[in-house]
């Protein structure tokens, strides 16, 4: 009896299928190593592209290893799927390990990130709320208002009504300040002769003595001319307006007094006289009504009765007061 061989025989059909079978295994198989050859130098080379564009390009996301994308940008740059063999399975192991590491680096970017944005628009909301406050004002410099926060530097912001011009408030007086002598020229004033006691309904003089004062200006105020005129200097730099006298009695000499009231006096002194050198003016005041203690106060005005402006803070404004016993 014949024994069947082990192997077929050479000439044996069934072992050239045997070959055939081995030679496509073996060529399939060489194709799976060049396939996943071909991926990890795609990989690599997606890689070196996409952390060259994150280096170059600001803003863009960031890339992890083995060309995993942190949160878009790059996303279309992910590493391409073959699970052909176990060599595949060792860059999914490599491809997840990166995208953890990425994963951790890309949140502390992230929360790094906010921090620094979170900062930039809260300068930029100060930045916003200054210019704002500094919106009405004018540069001096780089820094608007002096760099002070201004209230504002006319009525566009106020609620209350134009001044006309009239005794009128509350209201906003939109008239510039205008022109403010030099120190050494600025007004001064002194009540230089008033009688300590007087009777009720006697009449008094008091001395009034001004400097650097051109007592030339004077708008009515009944008429509408109430800080209705800028201030201005005269040829000499010297203030243009008049001074005032008003005298009333004081309720109580420990407390400010209500200013709502009319005195018991005014007067308005406009005579063309004035300047640069002292002067003085008697100013004849009718008797106080009733007894106790009489203020007396002399003030220099502009042409629309504010006390003139002064250069430096510091300087006395030219008024004067005086006390007076009325029995």
């Amino acid at each position: 009896m014949l024994e069947k061989p082990d192997h077929p025989h050479p000439d044996d059909p069934g072992s050239d299928r045997a070959d055939l079978a081995r030679a496509v295994a073996r060529q399939s198989a060489g194709r799976r190593r060049v396939v996943v050859a071909a991926v990890a130098f795609l990989a690599a080379v997606v890689t070196a592209a996409c952390g060259t564009a994150n280096a170059s390009t600001p803003g863009t996301d960031r890339v992890g290893a083995a060309g995993v994308v942190q949160k878009g940008g790059h996303a279309g740059h992910g590493t391409p799927s073959a699970e052909t063999d176990d060599d595949n399975d060792d860059n999914d192991d490599n491809a997840q390990d990166a995208q953890e590491t990425a994963d951790e680096d890309g949140e502390k970017n992230n929360a790094a990130n906010n921090a620094k944005n979170n900062g930039n628009n809260a300068n930029n909301a100060n930045n916003n709320g200054n210019n704002g406050n500094n919106a009405d004002g004018e540069d001096d410099g780089d820094k608007p208002n002096n760099g002070l926060d201004v209230l504002g530097r006319d009525c566009k912001n106020s609620d209350l009504p134009e001044h006309t011009g009239f005794q009128i408030a509350p209201a906003c007086v939109d008239t510039a300040f205008g022109e403010v002598a030099a120190a050494d020229k600025s007004p001064a004033l002194l009540i230089t002769d008033a009688p300590r006691e007087v009777k009720v309904g006697d009449s008094f003089t008091l001395k009034v003595s001004t400097r650097n004062l051109v007592r030339d200006r004077f708008l009515g105020a009944a008429a509408g001319g109430y800080y209705l005129e800028s201030s201005f200097l005269n040829d000499d730099g010297l203030q243009r307006g008049h001074f005032h006298t008003a005298c009333r009695m004081l309720p109580s000499l420990d407390e400010a007094p209500d200013s709502s009231p009319d005195p018991e006096f005014f007067l308005a002194t406009q005579d063309n006289k004035g300047g640069a050198d002292t002067d003085t003016v008697d100013v004849e005041v009718t008797g106080m009504p009733k007894s106790g203690t009489a203020q007396c106060t002399s003030w220099a005005g502009d042409g629309s009765h504010r006390i003139p402006m002064m250069q430096r803070a510091n300087q006395t404004p030219a008024v004067d007061s005086v006390r007076i016993t009325v029995k």
